[in-house]
């Protein structure tokens, strides 16, 4: 029997004076953290040493921000999903953000290969007047290397509470995934698909903004990108797909900037 991966990664972010700074880690199997930035917003990149996962592999993510702290956690490049002959990989994410904290979950795309299954949870507990921007995009196949009728299976599963009251809760199951992205009232013929969901106080005012950035990447000469973006309870959503990754990251990195302002991380160019 093959021996699977195990990997843990912990961080929690702390007001230092101006800045915002890891003030407890914890690494363990193929997962590490870097900080190239510590400002007024904490910057962490995500490492997997292992180069990608495969069947049988597991993954456990916690990032914590205390009270008024900042952070936007990404990871160092794409995660790859490789075939899985009997187990699934399996991922999980626990984020929480205290009273005045901010934090920016925004992975970069994962990329399912053939024959991979991918379950993921995540969840997330933020304070009443926290804010919190999660952004998870998924690639399926290898499409610069022709690979577009991919078997793959991804399993995703979210809560979001907001002051102990669940807010957002949705499960996402797609089998045979390049067939079922290939009907038209699932994908189109998608082959890359976002969500970018932000629980703030000022989330739902942010959201005709973010609809108009969308819309202006939607736009541009190009492959489809189709978006939907909506305001409510607090929150703001988008929905993205696009049979072009490049299209779709476009779009991502504008939602980024639209909620976020700044740049986005130097991992990401």
């Amino acid at each position: 029997m093959r021996q699977r991966a195990r990997g843990e990664a912990r961080a929690r972010f702390e007001r230092a004076g101006a800045r915002s700074e890891a003030a407890h880690i914890f690494e363990t199997g193929g997962l590490r953290l870097r900080f190239p930035r510590a400002e007024a917003e904490c910057e962490a990149v995500l490492v997997n040493t292992g180069g990608g996962m495969a069947g049988g592999d597991r993954a456990t993510i916690e990032m914590a921000v205390g009270a008024n702290a900042r952070a936007f956690v990404t990871t160092q490049s794409a995660e790859k999903i490789y075939r899985c002959e009997r187990e699934p990989v399996r991922v999980e994410a626990r984020l929480s953000v205290e009273r005045g904290g901010a934090l920016t979950w925004a992975p970069q795309e994962t990329l399912l290969f053939e024959a991979s299954a991918l379950e993921r949870r995540l969840e997330a507990d933020v304070a009443a007047d926290a804010s919190l921007t999660i952004v998870e995009a998924v690639v399926f196949g290898r499409l610069a290397s022709g690979e577009t009728r991919i078997a793959a299976t991804l399993i995703d599963r979210w809560r979001v509470r907001r002051a102990g009251r669940l807010v957002f809760a949705e499960a996402l199951r797609l089998a045979d995934a390049a067939a079922t992205l290939d009907r038209p009232a699932v994908g189109a013929g998608a082959r890359a698909i976002a969500t970018v969901l932000c629980v703030a106080p000022e989330a739902e005012a942010a959201a005709p903004n973010l609809r108009a950035a969308l819309e202006a990447i939607a736009a541009e000469p190009g492959e489809p990108l189709d978006i939907g973006a909506s305001g409510f309870d607090g929150m703001a959503i988008a929905r993205l797909a696009s049979p072009s990754p490049s299209r779709l990251r476009a779009a991502v990195i504008a939602a980024i900037l639209t909620l976020h302002g700044g740049r986005p991380p130097r991992v990401w160019s």
